[in-house]
């Protein structure tokens, strides 16, 4: 432990920025591996089919109970219930469209916030164990020349430890910070990339069965039209 005390002492006065930065990102790794492998939530297998089933009979209100029970706080989820609400009332297909896709943006911006600053931090890190090196090589040759022996090996010494301490513990932040930000950058890319997908296929599954359930019932509609008109004619026929 004194060792490693002693270590940051001798690396100057950018090992406590650096220390920060690696704080930081311990928290933030930790946090984004609970808010991308623990807390994310998925919708069952099925749950396209299922949905399927009602927007085939222009049940939304079913679809809205069974998403309820199913597949509450999924980000697919969120964004059928818009979907569900907006047809359940008569909205057209680029008030569904415009709409579905703000929910979905904000879906995707849940998943991608705070994980760039993992990159960030792991370069600024870096760049500080940089200036720390720059600044320990100052020291090691700044009044050398005037120095007597013992004095400049002491001032050479000093210096190039304060140079190597500030660079090693700059990359030790660094480092962990950029690994997970490559691993949670991949993460979100392959949720975000399911998810777009996936409301895609909602989108045109709406846009498909409501626009079919609309047909039909113009067409039952259209027919029981002709149907009473026959029927009119008929009864004109025999009182004739």
């Amino acid at each position: 432990m004194s060792s490693l005390v002693l270590f940051f002492h001798k690396g100057g006065i950018f090992m406590w920025p650096i220390l920060v930065f690696l704080l930081l990102t311990i928290a933030f790794i930790v946090e984004r591996y609970i808010s991308l492998y623990l807390r994310v939530k998925f919708a069952p297998v099925d749950f396209r089919k299922n949905i399927l089933s009602y927007l085939a009979h222009g049940d939304f209100k079913s679809a809205l109970s069974y998403i309820e029970l199913s597949a509450k706080g999924t980000s697919i989820g969120k964004i059928t219930t818009v979907a569900c609400k907006l047809r359940s009332v008569g909205s057209g297909d680029e008030a569904l469209q415009a709409r579905m896709d703000e929910q979905l943006t904000k879906e995707i911006s849940s998943y991608d916030k705070r994980t760039g600053f993992l990159s960030m931090f792991g370069n600024v890190a870096t760049l500080l164990g940089l200036l720390g090196t720059v600044t320990g090589m100052i020291t090691s040759f700044a009044g050398v020349s005037s120095a007597t022996p013992v004095e400049r090996i002491n001032m050479l010494s000093n210096g190039i430890s304060e140079a190597l301490n500030a660079t090693a513990f700059g990359l030790v932040a660094a480092i962990p910070a950029l690994i997970a930000y490559a691993i949670y950058q991949n993460k979100t890319d392959q949720i975000v990339s399911e998810l777009t997908e996936q409301a895609s296929e909602i989108y045109h599954d709406f846009l498909f069965y409501t626009e079919s359930h609309k047909t039909a019932g113009k067409d039952q509609r259209d027919e029981m039209m002709i149907l009473g008109h026959a029927s009119e004619s008929v009864v004109g026929s025999k009182r004739n």
